[in-house]
């Protein structure tokens, strides 16, 4: 069979156009290969300095259109680098950016945002504020220097990472160690990713792992982060709010807080999605522990808060285990009032509202206790708790169960009038207070030890709905719920598993329309106890197994 070329059927004006171009494409490439930052006199070492070779080859790499400035295997000192758009600090296996110890290498940069971070910063080993298309990659490591900054003071520590107002931004596969303050800030960004990287932060104080504040479109996943402070923590610390935000597949160990949101609210929260990630009690604690709660405990797990104004709303977290945490979950509205700019009006009180947690495991938990916590006139609103279980150290004793909690507009959830706000909640699995709209579905809680509490206690809650509620008490506990000033209740398909004393107990004046529907009391010595002041018809029970006589 006859074969022959197509190529000499171009036409050679047309074969002349396409040499050409592919000339000119392969020069591009060639332009816009790695840029080593040895070309610029970068020596390995402690005592040299690179900054200057650094941000030459990020600035040349800038200049001819982008591209990547390639760190190789080594020990790499450098001061403040401020990337460029279009520029990739790709981290070469075996090389290592350390930070230098002299807070005189780190530049102040005041960002053009304001924001309540503004306290807490004005130095970063890597900064960059209006770019795009940025990335620090590699199998390297970033090194923080932390233990060169031992005094408190906020700005006389510099973060690693500090990326303000960018787009398009990846940080991915690298290792972080040991900031003088927060590990990274990522503030008012779009589209963030941060994939599979690594954090060990533990030298200093408020050693956060990963902090993201008033971004837009983010994702991050496959990420280990071990800190001193908050393994993450989601903030709004400008009129921005950070929404679109999913958070997927991370182990996170701390001492302080697994996943927090909410310390700074300005903004508000909205669409955030938090799903398949593991809690647990950091190997290292180089740190002393914090006042009230045991060594070797994370202080919180996950914990909600709006404190500064704004909207928390759709919140989906779900399949998280939690192990050695010493409050599980807590969400709390409060009002700080704390401006970021002189001058400030005070912002009213937040919306906290339409939050679901589900498929939680957590064990070896502490005494506290979770909470639920609103204000008067300002309820959460619109929470949804499924297929929960629960396991506590127990300990709590009748004082704990009969302790009176106020409102407290500035502190942490159920801060009681005195003591220690780690102290024990009037509920061993859950304190539930100034809440209007609350299904809990499929809970089961345990104690290990004896503990004279209720399973759940609710005060002043609104259209409550407990279904399927699976809880230990202990004899002589008074009863498995404890409901104050509770309206609009439906209680269905619980089965307590061994002999209590009440089921229910009922509280309060304005406690009424309480229902209990198709539960199996036939355990229980009497299904609910009513105070004096509770009306009579303040209860129906329709379709229940009742108590055995004896």
């Amino acid at each position: 069979m006859e074969t022959f070329n197509l190529f000499f059927l171009i036409p050679r004006r047309l074969l002349v156009g396409m040499v050409l171009c592919l000339f000119v494409c392969t020069s591009a490439l060639a332009e816009r290969k790695a840029i080593d930052i040895r070309e610029f006199g970068a020596q390995p070492g402690e005592k040299t300095p690179c900054t200057k070779a650094i941000q030459k080859a990020i600035d040349k790499c800038s200049r001819q259109g982008g591209g990547t400035v390639y760190l190789p295997p080594g020990n790499w000192l450098s001061g403040t680098i401020f990337l460029k758009s279009h520029v990739t600090l790709w981290l070469e296996n075996g090389s290592t950016l350390t930070g230098s110890k002299d807070l005189k290498d780190y530049q102040l940069h005041r960002p053009k945002i304001r924001s309540h971070t503004d306290k807490y910063v004005n130095r970063s080993l890597i900064a960059g504020e209006d770019l795009e298309n940025i990335a620090i990659r590699g199998r390297g490591r970033i090194y923080g220097s932390g233990e060169a900054f031992p005094k408190r003071d906020y700005l006389t520590r510099p973060f690693v990472i500090r990326l303000i107002n960018c787009r398009d931004v990846l940080v991915e596969g690298i290792t972080l160690e040991n900031s003088p303050m927060w590990m990274q800030l990522y503030l008012a960004c779009e589209r963030l990713m941060v994939r599979g990287i690594r954090v060990d932060n533990h030298t200093s104080f408020n050693n956060d792992g990963l902090n993201i504040d008033s971004c837009r479109d983010v994702c991050v996943s496959d990420c280990i982060i071990d800190s001193d402070d908050d393994a993450i923590a989601i903030k709004s610390s400008c009129e921005r709010p950070c929404e679109n935000v999913v958070i997927t597949n991370c182990v996170l160990s701390s001492k302080n807080n697994g996943i927090k949101m909410g310390t700074e609210s300005h903004g508000g929260f909205k669409n955030i999605n938090i799903t398949n990630c593991t809690i647990h009690a950091s190997p290292v604690r180089k740190s002393s522990a914090i006042p009230g709660i045991p060594g070797g405990r994370v202080e919180r797990g996950i914990i909600l808060l709006v404190y500064d104004g704004g909207t928390m709303d759709g919140i989906n977290i779900s399949n998280i285990t939690m192990d050695g945490v010493y409050t599980p979950i807590g969400l709390g509205l409060r009002t700080a009032h704390r401006p970021y700019e002189k001058n400030m009006p005070k912002k009213p009180i937040g919306t906290f509202r339409n939050i679901i947690i589900s498929n939680i495991v957590g064990t070896r938990l502490g005494k506290r206790g979770c909470h639920i916590s609103g204000l008067p006139e300002h309820p959460i609103e619109n929470i949804l708790l499924s297929n929960v279980k629960l396991t506590f150290d127990g300990g709590g004793t009748q004082d704990d169960a009969d302790k009176k909690i106020r409102d407290s507009t500035g502190r942490l959830p159920g801060a009681p009038e005195s003591g220690s706000q780690y102290s024990p909640l009037p509920g061993y699995g859950f304190y539930i207070r100034h809440v209007k709209g609350l299904t809990l579905r499929d809970v089961q809680l345990c104690t290990e030890e004896l503990d004279l509490r209720p399973a759940l206690a609710c005060d002043y809650v609104e259209n409550l709905r407990i279904d399927n509620l699976d809880a230990k008490v202990w004899p002589d506990v008074v009863a498995m719920i404890r409901m104050l000033q509770v309206q609009d209740a439906l209680i269905c398909g619980c089965r307590p598993p061994s002999a209590i004393e009440s089921f229910l107990r009922l509280q309060g004046k304005a406690t009424r329309d309480i229902v209990l529907a198709a539960n199996d009391f036939g355990k229980v010595r009497k299904i609910a106890d009513q105070t004096t002041e509770v009306s009579t018809d303040a209860l129906t029970q329709i379709g229940n197994k009742i108590p055995k006589k004896k």
